[in-house]
């Protein structure tokens, strides 16, 4: 599943740098994650990095609205990094 961040975001954008697939940005009052993009960095890191970097507990979490199998978090990884291989054991 994709991840979201809540209004508990305090907008100092620590997270936005560390996605690898560009899935975050600023929104209106707060940083936004693009679900479409968000693969919880399956094929990229071992855990979802917004969530390590955050200096605000429980900011970044599971999005239940967007719930995705690891498999299908890989797939969407795949198509947004064409021609890239998964890092060993993000997956």
């Amino acid at each position: 599943m994709a991840y979201k961040i809540t209004d508990e975001c305090i907008s100092c954008g620590a997270c936005e740098p560390e996605c690898l697939n560009e899935a975050i940005s600023e929104g209106e009052t707060i940083y936004v994650i693009d679900p479409d993009k968000c693969t919880e960095c399956v094929g990229s890191h071992e855990s979802p990095q917004c969530a390590e970097v955050c200096p605000i507990d429980n900011c970044c979490i599971p999005d239940p609205d967007h719930v995705e199998s690891r498999e299908q978090l890989l797939d969407k990884w795949r198509r947004l990094h064409p021609g890239e291989e998964p890092a060993p054991e993000t997956y």
